[in-house]
């Protein structure tokens, strides 16, 4: 009973990573996670769930807050917002697992006839990393991305996803090391600061930070691109899944024609499922479509600010919390002047004004948390990076050239 207590015990300081502190502070939540998970395949066991959920959410809590994955490196700060984002994944898919009153169930592959043969450990480790539901009785009606890569064979598809892994990769530490030239000692650096300069006047000033939001958009889309072609080879190669198991994730958010076309088929899925969970569904029973689809937003917001607090324990609330919460009034607005049949040049118009609209309050709250200033691929690589660097600065010289002028 006492090793249980002092594991369960709440953290009053965090500690550097270890191997010891590793397997003492995050695996447990973890293993808790995939019993979870398993749990939920069988018949029978919601009372046995219900029982372990306050364990997970303990342990999760206290393995995001006590451990320092940066070693107490302030630029490698963004690892423990990565840790305290798996552990919010656990403690809240396991919530979900746990109000579940029957098995989740396996469907076949899109290409395949064949009733798929359950394997409880397999599915169970499927169904804590496959977030998005995929091949799953509960993602059933969820948008699938059409498929880029060729699924003829499994090298053929690993080799095309190789390629597009480096690209985005490349391209996503391009326009991060373009981000941080604007203000390398504020913004750019992990002191952080606001993307709105204040000695331009407001058309110029607005002009800039929109084009930081709108390169930080581009920067998030590359690597996330990136992460999930590292993680699809994985998949495919190494645990021999076929491509139909891993669609794409992401699918050229730049041509949504609405907000909801926008966050519904063509940005990642990912969390979807956890925001519709905690926010959407609640507030759609109290309240009616409308706070459901905001509900959903609010959720996000408040996550993606929770994921800041690692970084910068005084971020405010808002500035995550307005801007998605807006996402959700947007969606609202277009659903009431349009239904559903937003579309054409005027509708990407608009879609792509409201975005980056709230999209500079969105970036302007990382930008003052720090998370601009995190490191990219292309920092030690400086023959690629200058150039970037000076096209930046002569860049926003100009802009404060003509400021100064009027």
């Amino acid at each position: 009973m006492l090793p249980l207590l002092d594991v369960l015990r709440l953290p009053t300081t965090r500690v550097l990573l270890t191997t010891e502190t590793f397997a003492y502070r995050v695996l447990p939540p973890v293993a808790c996670c995939f019993t979870t998970a398993f749990l939920v395949l069988l018949p029978r066991t919601q009372s046995v769930r219900i029982a372990l959920w306050p364990i997970t959410a303990i342990l999760a809590f206290r393995a995001a807050t006590s451990l320092d994955m940066s070693m107490g490196q302030p630029k490698l700060a963004v690892l423990n917002m990565q840790l305290q984002l798996s552990m919010i994944y656990i403690a809240a898919r396991t919530l979900e697992w746990t109000v579940q009153t029957k098995p989740f169930v396996r469907m076949a592959r899109p290409s395949s006839t064949d009733v798929p043969k359950q394997n409880l450990v397999l599915d169970a480790i499927d169904l804590v990393c496959n977030s998005r539901g995929c091949g799953w009785d509960w993602s059933q009606g969820m948008y699938i991305p059409p498929e880029t890569h060729p699924t003829s064979s499994r090298l053929a598809f690993a080799t095309s996803a190789s390629v597009s892994g480096l690209k985005h990769l490349f391209l996503s530490g391009t326009i991060h090391s373009a981000v941080k030239s604007f203000s390398p000692d504020t913004f750019g650096s992990v002191d952080g600061g606001t993307i709105f300069d204040d000695s331009l006047p407001p058309h110029l000033r607005y002009l800039r930070s929109s084009i930081i939001a709108t390169l930080c958009a581009f920067a998030i889309y590359s690597l996330i691109k990136a992460n999930y072609e590292i993680i699809v080879i994985i998949c495919v190669l190494i645990f021999r899944q076929h491509p139909d198991q891993c669609p794409p994730l992401i699918d050229s958010p730049w041509r949504a024609t609405s907000l909801r076309e926008f966050w519904s088929r063509r940005w990642h899925q990912w969390f979807r499922r956890i925001f519709i969970f905690l926010g959407g569904n609640p507030l759609y029973l109290l309240f009616g479509r409308n706070w459901g689809v905001i509900g959903t937003f609010l959720v996000s917001g408040f996550i993606h600010h929770l994921q800041l607090l690692p970084i910068n324990p005084s971020s405010e609330m808002w500035r995550m919390m307005l801007p998605f919460g807006m996402m959700g009034v947007g969606m609202v607005i277009e659903r009431a002047v349009s239904g559903n049949k937003t579309g054409g040049w005027m509708g990407w118009m608009w879609t792509m004004c409201w975005m980056v609209l709230w999209g500079n309050v969105m970036v302007d709250g990382w930008a003052r948390a720090g998370l601009l200033g995190s490191p990219n691929v292309l920092d030690s690589a400086t023959p690629i990076r200058q150039p970037i660097e000076r096209l930046v600065r002569t860049f926003d010289e100009y802009l404060h050239a003509i400021g100064r002028k009027r």
